[in-house]
């Protein structure tokens, strides 16, 4: 399938200063200008202190107008962590979709790569395009703080989902499930296959990722109660949602762990390749691999016996969640303060939540009874 190219066209032209004599003209002229380069090289204008202060969502003097309807022609931008995740391709495109549903017109743009700052040139070229909401899944959750404060005072509204940024750089955060309930699941499920013993690893996306982080912690909390004293998390590899790297990982941490029982991927990416490697070796039927992944892609590795289960939310969910929560933004029918409410369409109504989380639901465990109910 051929993948977009990447559209970033980044602001040209700073303004022209006119040449006048007088040292002192000069020097408040070379001041000015070393002031806006440092701005721009921070992309963030004039921030103090309460603006880094990232302890809560982005604050607004704005009343959310619940009656009102949802505005006509809204312009929305997917920005997933990387263009070419499949995983992420769906939840984009669902999104797009949702957008034509209330005559709002979406796309998605975003890097072929997966690192701390590869998204910070597509906000500013987005914030110049003058989109009416800016839908990111954070590859940092502070990286891309700065631009994201300018979109908001240009009064771009910002819902993270998937992935969230510090809370103080959006408005809204799209979760899939409970990051509790999704990282302490993930242990159970893992747990119950082991018989609550042996070695397990965990391979994870980016290093940065923050919804991966946060299940990691939990999973660990989880792993500390007596119930697992027989289990031992002995490494945690990244494979940068990187479909090679991630196989390469898997192919590691199985000849550098010989007593190794079990992998936790708790990414699509990761997930998938880890099967393949395990598939086609000898440790099939011997390691025993759970995470997240999509349907289409676990399918064959749960029907030749590679995989047992893993679980996920529907992206297709998720991604339409999204939409209509920025359009219900942009739209005034909310603000982001906990306790409003607003309509995701056929989903029905969400409730905003503490720090501007919206939760989809519970995640579905897919296995041999029931994948091929699936098709995403």
């Amino acid at each position: 399938m051929a993948l977009p190219s990447p559209t970033t066209t980044l602001g040209r032209g700073a303004a022209r200063h006119s040449s006048f004599p007088g040292r002192r003209r000069a020097a408040v002229a070379s001041a000015a200008a070393v002031c806006a380069l440092a701005l721009a090289l921070a992309g963030c204008g004039g921030t103090t202190k309460k603006d880094n202060d990232n302890g809560g969502p982005a604050k607004t003097d704005a009343k959310a107008d619940p009656g009102a309807p949802l505005k006509k022609g809204l312009k929305l931008a997917f920005l997933p962590k990387q263009i070419n995740n499949p995983y992420e391709k769906i939840i984009d495109e669902a999104g797009i979709t949702a957008a034509g549903e209330f005559g709002g017109k979406g796309k998605e743009v975003g890097p072929s790569d997966a690192s701390a700052s590869s998204q910070v040139s597509y906000i500013n070229t987005l914030v110049q395009q003058r989109q009416d909401a800016i839908l990111i899944a954070a590859n940092d959750p502070n990286a891309v703080c700065g631009p994201l404060k300018q979109a908001m005072k240009k009064d771009i509204k910002v819902v993270a989902y998937d992935s969230d940024t510090a809370p103080a750089c959006r408005q809204l955060f799209i979760n899939q499930a409970s990051s509790e309930e999704i990282g302490r699941s993930q242990v159970q499920h893992l747990a119950k296959q082991l018989d609550y013993k042996g070695q397990i690893a965990i391979l994870s996306a980016t290093q940065n990722a923050t919804n991966q982080n946060t299940w990691i912690r939990f999973m660990k909390d989880e792993l500390s109660k007596p119930a697992y004293k027989n289990m031992k998390l002995v490494k945690t590899v990244y494979g940068d949602d990187d479909d090679q790297k991630s196989f390469q990982e898997t192919q590691g941490l199985l000849k550098a762990y010989p007593e190794l029982k079990g992998i936790i991927a708790p990414t699509t990416v990761g997930i998938a390749a880890a099967a393949r490697y395990i598939s086609g070796s000898s440790y099939q039927g011997k390691v025993v691999l759970n995470g997240l992944g999509t349907p289409n892609q676990m399918r064959k590795y749960v029907k030749d016996g590679t995989v047992e289960q893993f679980a996920l939310w529907d992206p297709k969910k998720l991604g339409y969640l999204g939409s209509y929560a920025a359009a219900a933004l942009a739209s005034g029918q909310i603000t982001g303060a906990e306790g409003e409410k607003f309509k995701a369409g056929k989903l029905g109504e969400y409730t905003v939540g503490k720090d501007g989380e919206v939760i989809l639901g519970p995640p579905t465990v897919f296995e041999k009874s029931n994948i091929d109910k699936y098709h995403f």
